[in-house]
């Protein structure tokens, strides 16, 4: 029996698997690059006068993460690229079209334009963070999907985080509250008047407790 052509081998992993690979070929890399910066003297105790520790401890989900961040890196990169948390997605990259918001503290923010150093005594929520402790959906989640809310779902994890943050704060929103809310998260789809039907329902049904 012949072996199977690189083609074909290829063909065996999914796009999802790929993904998991490189990023956890990327936090091999990080870690080593931190072992051996320590080893060198250039850890943190022999780190430049002015520079930042790079292996810093991060409250993601609830979560206390250890992770090795560049001084100039986004948490959107670190999320994604770091913890694997794929949920909040990467589009404009320059803090423009919401698909990379996260909630910090409570409060929207677009990961993309954050530094990742700058959440370290701060609780940083994710898409992934909202499911339940049975992976149910959250009441916001489960309105967007009663209000056919998700088209081609990229946008959806930004709508998501942007609703909740405005449910916390103010758990009956008028309707121009709830689209000013909204505002930074572009749809492609536009599907915007269904996904403020979705705040609107989440916030008659209990929204946010």
């Amino acid at each position: 029996m012949s072996e199977p052509s690189a083609a074909e081998a290829a063909s065996r992993y999914s796009r999802r698997e790929f993904i998991k690979r490189v990023i956890a070929s990327g936090a091999a890399v990080s870690a080593a690059a931190y072992m051996y910066g320590g080893l060198t003297g250039c850890g943190r105790k022999g780190r430049a006068a002015g520079g930042v520790e790079r292996l810093i401890s991060l409250n993601i989900n609830g979560q206390v993460r250890r992770v090795d961040v560049l001084p100039n890196e986004t948490l959107a990169m670190t999320l994604r690229y770091k913890l694997g948390l794929t949920g909040t997605k990467l589009g404009c990259d320059r803090g423009e079209c919401g698909a990379c918001t996260v909630n910090i503290d409570d409060v929207a923010y677009n990961s993309c334009s954050t530094l990742t150093h700058t959440v370290r005594a701060r609780k940083v929520m994710t898409i992934e963070g909202l499911a339940g402790p049975n992976g149910e959906l959250h009441p916001v989640q489960k309105a967007f999907v009663a209000e056919l809310s998700p088209q081609c779902g990229f946008c959806t994890p930004g709508q998501c985080m942007s609703a909740v943050a405005l449910l916390k704060r103010n758990p009956k929103p008028t309707r121009d509250e709830a689209r000013h809310a909204l505002a930074g998260n572009l749809c492609r789809c536009g599907a915007y008047d269904n996904y403020l039907n979705g705040v609107m329902r989440a916030a008659s049904e209990g929204g946010v407790a």
